[in-house]
C-alpha cells in the first residue's frame, strides 16, 4: 500500500522525454519523476543490505533514468521495499500481483530510487510494437540501428519494469525467456542474430492485476515465464470491507485537513467499494489517492455526497446503473 496508492491514470507525475545517446545506443525514453523529496526518508528502508547504490555505476545519460523524489510508501509492516530488494539481489527478478491502486508501480519507483538504478518502464497493455521494444534499422538506406527499450536495458542495466505483464504479447514473453534463465542473453534476430549478454546489474520486475473478467485482455502468465519468477509478492488495499486501517484514515485527514469523522466515512465507503470491486460487482476499486481527491473537494466546502458526484461516483463507471449503486453505498455508509 502506497502513500498515494495511485494507478497509472491518477499518478501525479512530470513526464520527461530524454534522448540517451552513446556510440551504440540512441533512443528516446519517457519516464516520470514523482513530486516529493524523500532522500531524508531513505533511512526508513533497509534496502542497502541487498542493493547497495554505491556499488552501481552508470553513464550520466543512463543515470537520468533513476527516479527522483518518490513519495514514501505506507504499509502494515510487510516491508515490501526490502523484500523486493532481496528478490532482485538473490534472483534478479520478481513479480508483484494485486488489484489496481495498491501501489505496485509506486513501490517499483521507490526501490529504483533507493537502489540508484535506472528504471525502464513498459506498459504491456499498450500496443507497443516489437520495434519499440527490441529495435530497428532507420535511415534512408536502413543503415543505422536503434536499440529498443528491452535491448537497451539488457545492454546497460537497471530495472526493467513490465507493468500489466499478463497482457503481454506471447511473442515478446517468449523472447524474454533466455534472458531470464541460466543462459542470460538474448538473440537479436532483427540485427543479424546478434547475441546480447544480460548486464550484471540488469534486474526485472513484472506486475499484474489478478486474472479476471474485469481486466479485459488479461491472461495467466505462461508457464515458462512463471518458472523464472522466483519471488511473488501479493499486494492488497489497506482497508477492505469491514477492515478499516486507521493509518489510511489518518493519511486522508493529514492530506486534506477534513475532520476525522468525515475521513472515516470516506475510508469506509472506499473499503466497501474495494470489496465489491474484488468480488466483481463493481468495475473499479478506489486507491487512497482517489479517496484523497474526494476528500479535497469536501475540504473545499462540498458535502460528502456532492463531492462524491464529482469524483468517486463518476470515476467508478460511466454506466448510470453502476453509478446508482455507488451512490446508494455512499448514502448508506456515510449516512447522507
Amino acid at each position: 500500500m502506497t502513500e498515494l496508492q495511485e494507478g497509472t491514470s491518477s499518478r501525479i507525475k512530470e513526464t520527461v522525454t530524454s534522448k540517451v545517446v552513446d556510440q551504440k545506443f540512441s533512443v528516446n525514453v519517457t519516464f516520470s519523476k514523482m513530486k516529493r523529496n524523500t532522500h531524508a526518508l531513505s533511512k526508513n528502508y533497509d534496502i542497502k543490505k541487498y542493493l547497495d547504490p554505491t556499488k552501481f555505476t552508470f553513464s550520466p545519460e543512463i543515470s537520468e533514468l533513476i527516479p527522483k523524489d518518490t513519495p514514501p510508501y505506507l504499509d502494515n509492516g510487510e516491508k515490501y521495499v526490502e523484500r523486493i530488494g532481496r528478490a532482485l539481489s538473490f534472483f534478479r527478478q520478481c513479480a508483484l500481483i494485486g488489484p489496481s491502486g495498491t501501489g505496485k508501480t509506486h513501490i517499483v519507483y521507490l526501490v529504483a530510487e533507493l537502489a540508484g538504478l535506472p528504471l525502464w518502464e513498459i506498459n504491456c497493455g499498450l500496443q507497443t510494437s516489437v520495434f519499440d521494444l527490441f529495435g530497428r534499422y532507420v535511415g534512408l538506406g536502413k543503415e543505422n540501428w536503434i536499440d529498443g527499450l528491452i535491448v537497451s536495458w539488457c545492454r546497460h542495466g537497471g530495472i526493467l519494469y513490465l507493468d500489466e505483464a499478463n497482457m503481454m504479447k506471447q511473442d515478446i514473453a517468449t523472447r524474454l525467456n533466455p534472458i531470464l534463465d541460466q543462459r542470460g542473453h538474448m538473440v537479436l534476430t532483427e540485427k543479424d542474430n546478434e547475441i546480447i549478454q544480460r548486464h550484471p546489474n540488469a534486474f526485472l520486475i513484472i506486475s499484474m492485476n489478478p486474472v479476471s473478467s474485469e481486466f479485459a485482455g488479461t491472461k495467466p502468465i505462461n508457464a515458462a515465464m512463471r518458472r523464472r519468477m522466483s519471488v511473488w509478492l501479493n499486494f492488497d488495499y489497506m482497508s477492505v470491507g469491514t477492515k478499516i486501517d486507521e493509518k489510511e484514515v489518518d493519511l486522508v485527514t493529514m492530506k486534506t485537513g477534513i475532520s476525522q469523522s468525515d475521513a472515516e466515512k470516506i475510508i469506509k465507503v472506499g473499503a466497501e467499494l474495494r470489496k465489491q470491486y474484488k468480488s466483481g460487482e463493481l468495475p473499479y476499486g478506489p486507491s487512497v489517492g482517489d479517496l484523497i481527491n474526494w476528500a479535497k473537494i469536501v475540504a473545499d466546502g462540498g458535502t460528502i455526497l456532492s463531492a462524491a458526484e464529482e469524483t468517486i461516483i463518476a470515476l467508478t463507471s460511466d454506466d448510470i446503473e453502476v453509478q446508482g449503486m455507488v451512490r446508494k453505498i455512499i448514502k448508506k455508509i456515510a449516512e447522507v
